[in-house]
């Protein structure tokens, strides 16, 4: 009789071992303002919900062991007098305060994160697609705007306020050492923030169940000190300067329509902007490192890679394939 429990504890332990070191493991660690009071709450009621849990299960241990018992001594019989809505009495009174302490703790932490505390960082559009992010940066002048793709790159120690939408359906924008998830929803502006006080590459997700290769929209945030960040606002203002030949050839014909490049002929609307190409880490939103073994293997495999991805598979031979990873590999 013993055995089944036995088994479905020793499964939950397996199963458990292979968890992260502290609950909600992805959030630990928020590197922001945007992010820490997050990651406190979701901490908290992780917490509040074990106790409310260890109690509940308390009491059902207890409830068995005094049913086995009555039973021993009076039978398996049905008493009114059991005074069993005492117990769901007691069980509302002390469940009410608990949750009235969850929804103004979560109120309050709302609120705290709903703005960003200054208006001095930059100011970032960024519109989902199926199944990658197009990421615009915004500037006073019009010349100085400029367009990118799936990294996200921002100053340390600055409220970066994001405006949000999508091209399609709903997505959501989440970074979760950085900021509040936030949704971006076809024909409406959202906006949120994020700031990193810590430098590095933090890794976020489209938390917003969006279609087939909805688990292949990653994102990626790169934190740079701010002397680094604006010498990159100023490279990534200039065109590219691409090398010339065949690879630069065969894009034209092949891949001009989709995508654009600043300072050539390429200026298709469809797919990523591809200006600075070679500065990102990875492709496909994140699906695949940034090299040239890689970029053959996505533009030979890219339905196999992606099904259902925008971009089709371009009927192009070896040398061609070749020459166009040649090519993107100069989109300094």
């Amino acid at each position: 009789m013993m055995r089944a429990p036995r088994i479905a504890i020793a499964t939950a332990l397996a199963a458990l071992s292979g968890c992260a070191a502290t609950p909600m493991g992805y959030m630990h660690g928020a590197a922001g303002p945007a992010s820490r009071p997050i990651e406190s709450l979701t901490q908290g009621f992780i917490w509040i919900c074990l106790g409310v849990v260890a109690v509940i299960l308390t009491l059902i241990l207890l409830a068995i062991r005094r049913g086995r018992r009555a039973t021993r001594e009076e039978g398996a019989t049905v008493r009114r007098d059991a005074r069993g809505l005492g117990w769901i009495y007691w069980g509302l009174g002390l469940s009410i305060p608990v949750l009235l302490v969850m929804m103004v703790w979560n109120f309050v932490v709302t609120r705290a994160v709903a703005t960003p505390p200054a208006d001095n960082g930059p100011v970032v559009q960024i519109t989902a697609h199926r199944w990658w992010w197009e990421i615009r940066y915004q500037a006073a002048r019009p010349g100085d705007i400029f367009t990118t793709a799936n990294e996200l790159v921002v100053p340390i120690g600055a409220p970066v306020r994001l405006q949000l939408t999508s091209a399609d359906v709903i997505h959501d924008f989440w970074v979760p050492k950085l900021g509040p998830k936030m949704d971006a929803i076809p024909g409406l502006w959202n906006a949120t923030w994020l700031q990193a006080d810590v430098a590095g590459t933090y890794v976020g997700q489209c938390a917003e169940f969006c279609g087939l290769e909805h688990a292949k929209m990653g994102i990626r945030v790169v934190a740079l000190p701010p002397t680094e960040f604006n010498v990159w606002l100023r490279h990534m203002r200039q065109p590219a300067r691409p090398a010339q030949g065949r690879g630069a050839e065969v894009f034209a014909a092949e891949c001009s329509s989709c995508h654009t490049v600043r300072g050539t002929a390429a200026g298709g609307i469809y797919g990523p902007e591809l200006t600075h190409f070679a500065g990102r880490s990875t492709l496909a939103a994140g699906i695949l490192p940034n090299t040239p073994k890689a970029r053959y293997r996505w533009l030979a495999h890219t339905q196999e890679l992606k099904p259902g991805a925008g971009m089709p598979q371009v009927p192009m031979d070896e040398h061609e394939r070749e020459a166009v990873v040649e090519y993107l590999g100069s989109l300094h």
